[in-house]
């Protein structure tokens, strides 16, 4: 990989945002109160929004992306619709611009592979936006469970339906998260995967109970819908000496240790930062870009995630005729 030597008191990085809805805007606002970093430019289909987070930060707003690439970009992150992913990058990687795209990295893993093999030819940096990994919650988690043997993990993420989806269910928009959190905790593949989906509301699935096995033997469970009323993301991880708990909303995490033989234990409340995620995921992306090392998400890595999501998405579960059937309840008059 090519390496950049541009640093915070030399030639500040030079960024742009493809897509500045509620996610690329605010990588737009990061960006431009970075150290280091000049936010030139943004692009959208939607002029309106494209001259409003232009204005407010101070940057150019154009129409397409070979005219923010014109604009003289180090580094671009893509926020836009999955669909456009592949040729967003692409376009990106052609002119030697680095590239952060949001997940999924692509539509298709083949596509996903596309991208990586582009970004390696060219020898420009390619990171997988993961923000969760980000969560200071997440890395406390992290830690408190290194070392340890782990033995299973359940990640609860519900919450309303967004009317901005159209294209992807839950599994794509919101599992793929616990899938690379999943992976990136056990430090392990996952080689197995057991789906149970419904579509109760909406046209893609809206519900996901997916159950895992890593190659490690780590069991994993994830329950995922746009069906609560308000949002959850909940994490419990078991090891043989301890058992972690976290909100990753309220970004709390408790620890459970010294289990006794009587059945007691000791807990304690884990100190967790305060950081953005996204602020964090992005200094990372540029902390790539500026010393040519690897990426904190790579391309290797957001395609495994999409592929266990592509996964569960295809896989169906056998169906079996149970040989005791429960009686219909009869309720008095």
């Amino acid at each position: 990989m090519t390496q950049t030597t541009n640093s915070s008191a030399e030639r500040p990085v030079r960024v742009g945002v493809v897509g500045v809805g509620v996610m690329g805007s605010n990588h737009a606002r990061v960006f431009a109160g970075l150290p280091g970093t000049e936010l030139v430019g943004v692009v959208d289909p939607d002029v309106k929004q494209g001259d409003f987070v232009a204005r407010t930060l101070g940057c150019a707003a154009v129409s397409n992306i070979e005219d923010l690439l014109d604009l003289g970009v180090d580094a671009v992150t893509i926020a836009a619709p999955t669909h456009l992913h592949r040729d967003m990058s692409l376009a990106c990687i052609a002119r030697g611009v680095h590239v952060m795209v949001e997940k999924p990295i692509a539509s298709t893993v083949d596509e996903g592979h596309e991208i990586i093999q582009a970004a390696r030819a060219a020898g420009v940096t390619l990171m997988v936006g993961h923000v969760e990994r980000f969560n200071p919650a997440v890395e406390a988690i992290k830690e408190a469970i290194r070392g340890e043997d782990i033995l299973s993990i359940a990640i609860t993420r519900v919450g309303p339906f967004p009317p901005r989806m159209s294209n992807v269910g839950v599994v794509i928009d919101l599992a793929v998260h616990d899938i690379d959190l999943i992976r990136w905790f056990t430090d392990s593949d996952i080689i197995e995967v057991q789906p149970q989906l419904s579509s109760a509301v909406a046209e893609r699935e809206d519900i996901a109970l997916l159950q895992f096995r890593t190659a490690s033997g780590v069991l994993a469970h994830i329950n995922t819908n746009w069906l609560t009323p308000f949002k959850a993301r909940q994490v419990t991880v078991a090891t043989r000496g301890k058992y972690v708990m976290g909100d990753l909303l309220t970004r709390q995490v408790t620890e459970c240790f010294g289990f006794q033989p009587d059945g007691s234990y000791s807990m304690r409340h884990l100190s967790v930062g305060h950081a953005e995620p996204l602020r964090s995921e992005l200094l990372a992306f540029l902390r790539a870009v500026r010393t040519g090392s690897a990426a904190a998400v790579t391309g290797e890595e957001g395609v495994a995630s999409l592929e266990i999501a592509t996964r569960c998405l295809t896989t169906r579960p056998v169906p079996f005729t149970p040989t005791h059937r429960v009686a219909p309840r009869v309720v008095a008059g």
